[in-house]
């Protein structure tokens, strides 16, 4: 049952992203970065006062956090949740055939996204996708019912010195669909945990300062050797 102010919220909230540049704002901190405004700025293409109206919207909409350190003004997306709305969103609307790049650098930009990318703090694009496929291949993580680690997940998480801090009220798996790919990737706090750990350990680097991955041969032999995966299918 719904309360009587639901519609209201969610016409505000809809609203809220229903403009371009606050949309393309809300995307570009999918990075899971605390971006400065003048960077915002650059990034959508838009004056000091537009972007400084656009962030005061979305803070007090509560899709983003503020920090201000001296004359820099630091903002974020508010929290997980946040963040799966919007990666969810983006895939709900992005059209099935998009038009191809029109420039090198942005048909290579495309594909490094689709390859491997965060989406906030865990993985995603073709490599979040084929890392929750064969954990669930593996009878580590189960599907059928909503996204659960089994416990012979939960074992290998252990194992591989990977900790699952469940101090929070945050799912320990979560289903995110992935926007590239149309496929659920792992989110909640083992992804973000996984996630972590493939960049501590220098399985994948970011491409530059866009929210990309690349897979480095150390990846490779450690995800063929703990999950089965053929690197050959993450070029």
């Amino acid at each position: 049952m719904t309360a009587p102010d639901d519609g209201a919220h969610l016409a505000a909230l809809a609203h809220l992203l229903a403009d371009p540049t606050r949309a393309r704002i809300c995307l570009a901190l999918l990075d899971g970065r605390a971006w400065t405004a003048t960077e915002l700025a650059r990034h959508t293409h838009v004056s000091a006062p537009t972007i400084s109206e656009h962030l005061t919207r979305l803070v007090e909409g509560a899709l983003l956090t503020q920090e201000r350190q001296g004359r820099h003004r630091y903002v974020r997306l508010a929290d997980p949740h946040t963040a799966h709305l919007v990666e969810a969103l983006a895939a709900h609307s992005r059209p099935t055939d998009p038009p191809p790049p029109t420039t090198l650098r942005a048909h290579r930009a495309t594909h490094a996204l689709a390859r491997a990318r965060t989406c906030y703090d865990h993985l995603a694009g073709r490599l979040g996708v084929a890392i929750t496929d064969a954990l669930t291949h593996q009878g580590l993580l189960r599907q059928d019912t909503g996204f659960a680690l089994t416990d012979t997940g939960l074992a290998w998480f252990t194992d591989q010195g990977i900790t699952l801090r469940r101090t929070t009220r945050r799912p320990l798996a979560r289903s995110c669909l992935d926007w590239t790919e149309r496929r659920p990737h792992l989110a909640g706090v083992a992804g973000a945990a996984l996630c972590r750990h493939t960049l501590t350990n220098r399985w994948c680097e970011p491409v530059g300062t866009t929210r990309a991955l690349r897979l480095t041969p150390r990846g490779e032999r450690a995800l063929g050797d703990l999950l089965d995966i053929d690197p050959r299918t993450l070029r």
